[in-house]
């Protein structure tokens, strides 16, 4: 069964919020946009790079930094040589890695904690370190999978601070649940529901979707309900 059927999406530069239910077809995409996945049909494509080409794919994945759901410390790794290791791994020198995981750690504000193990920090500190390796290889697109799920209100302030700083020098594709200060951070908004983009747009449009005389304060909640038909 197709997950995503007959669908056709341009990211523009810039930050974009991908909203929509569980099982709406949200990580599917970005794993698609990774590289993780493959598409059976279609095409993945970055500046003339596409992930169906073999020859492309490593081209490609240098272009594209990836933050999955989950992040987890490299047990026995520093922050810096965990950073660095994710360097490595996308096929920088261990010299080169080691060299750019202190930029890539001062760009998420963990340059202090360098030197501390991974095991030891909080889930927003790992959520930056997984940006950090996101970053270190100098990506231009960056996709984030629930990048704020689990953390709490103080933590997805700094995350959100962190976002909007480095979106001068990289785009963010953000799968999220969070409609609040979508205007302070996004340019872009799509929303997704059974595995169609429902809305794809600047942010000012999402709001115009909201019903007249919604409070401020609910317009983007109010603008997603009626582009979605509920959970799945």
């Amino acid at each position: 069964m197709s997950v995503l059927d007959g669908l056709t999406l341009e990211f523009p530069v810039g930050c974009t919020v991908l909203l929509g239910p569980n099982g709406a077809g949200k990580s599917t995409l970005l794993s698609l946009g990774s590289s993780v996945l493959t598409p059976s049909t279609g095409t993945v494509e970055l500046e003339g790079l596409t992930t169906t080409n073999k020859r492309h794919r490593r081209a490609y994945r240098q272009k594209v930094g990836w933050l999955p759901q989950q992040i987890k410390p490299v047990p026995s790794l520093t922050v810096r040589e965990q950073a660095a290791y994710a360097g490595w791994l996308k096929g920088l020198s261990k010299a080169e890695a080691w060299k750019r995981s202190a930029r890539a750690l001062e760009q998420v504000r963990l340059a202090e904690l360098a030197g501390r193990r991974s095991h030891e920090l909080s889930g927003g500190q790992m959520r930056r370190l997984g940006i950090a390796q996101s970053l270190i290889h100098e990506a231009d697109v960056v996709l984030l999978d629930e990048p704020t799920a689990g953390l709490d209100p103080v933590q997805r302030g700094v995350f959100r601070d962190l976002l909007a700083e480095l979106s001068d020098s990289v785009s963010f594709v953000v799968s999220t649940h969070q409609t609040e200060d979508l205007a302070d951070i996004y340019n872009a908004v799509i929303v997704f529901d059974r595995g169609q983009a429902t809305f794809q747009g600047p942010v000012g449009e999402f709001f115009a979707r909201a019903p007249e005389g919604v409070p401020v304060e609910r317009r983007a909640e109010s603008a997603y309900r009626s582009l979605v038909r509920g959970e799945v």
